[in-house]
């Protein structure tokens, strides 16, 4: 076999390699974001929608607020376990929905798990109904948006994305940019930082195979560290804008 082709080809391997992750990575990213910008609709919505079949998955949270009348007369307010609290739907993985504030239908009776789960259990294509805790999946410092997803359903293959740009980052060779403690922060509280990685390291993607140039002065650590508060607050925003602009074209 011809060493120059083999040569030429195992260049190529980690380029195409790194371009892989990166799209998987911006694909995760486009499917989160368009998950938490939900565009409004009521319940009569919801049901017809299940009950044609359009639905593919169903987040909720139970234990609304309701109104008991105790042995002494008195009004109490206590936890329904069987009202909802929150109703999200999918009707494609770029396609979300909620019904805002109290979930009840236009004659203001509310719509309950009970009935919830009997209009799932009626449709002719059932979807994935998934209980959302209301809690943050608990990650600590590391982002949450590879690793969980409404509906129930995970997204591996953007979880492998990111943990091989992880391990890449900690392992590989030694970064252009910044060090590897820059690049961790920048991961973890920057929360984009896996992207801008395989964007920006070791060359700059625009800028196809060649010599890795070599920066005056790398950012360190604790420059990493107040560059990622800023990511951090430029990713909320932008998946504010992208998933908005999602549920304007799409929902």
């Amino acid at each position: 076999m011809d060493t120059g082709l083999v040569r030429h080809v195992l260049r190529w391997v980690p380029f195409v390699l790194r371009l892989s992750l990166l799209l998987l990575l911006l694909a995760g990213a486009l499917l989160t974001c368009a998950s938490r910008v939900p565009s409004a609709r009521t319940v009569e919505q919801f049901r017809a929608a299940v009950a044609a079949g359009e639905v593919d998955r169903v987040s909720y949270r139970a234990g609304g607020v309701g109104t008991l009348i105790n042995d002494s007369h008195d009004v109490v307010q206590m936890e329904d376990p069987h009202d909802l609290m929150t109703l999200k739907w999918s009707e494609s993985p770029l396609v979300w929905h909620e019904v805002p504030g109290d979930i009840t239908d236009t004659r203001g009776v509310a719509y309950t798990v009970d009935l919830l789960r009997a209009d799932v259990g009626r449709a002719p294509v059932r979807p994935s109904l998934t209980v959302d805790s209301g809690r943050d999946s608990g990650g600590g410092i590391f982002p949450d948006w590879p690793f969980t997803f409404l509906g129930g359903e995970k997204l591996w293959w953007l979880a492998t994305a990111w943990v091989v740009a992880f391990v890449v980052m900690l392992l590989g060779p030694p970064p252009r940019l910044a060090n590897r403690w820059a690049w961790f922060w920048m991961f973890t509280v920057g929360q984009i930082g896996a992207i801008l990685y395989f964007v920006l390291e070791p060359r700059p993607l625009w800028r196809g195979l060649g010599e890795v140039p070599v920066p005056e002065k790398r950012v360190e650590g604790g420059s990493g560290c107040l560059i990622s508060i800023g990511l951090s607050v430029i990713s909320v925003v932008l998946a504010g804008g992208i998933g908005q602009l999602v549920s304007v074209v799409l929902g």
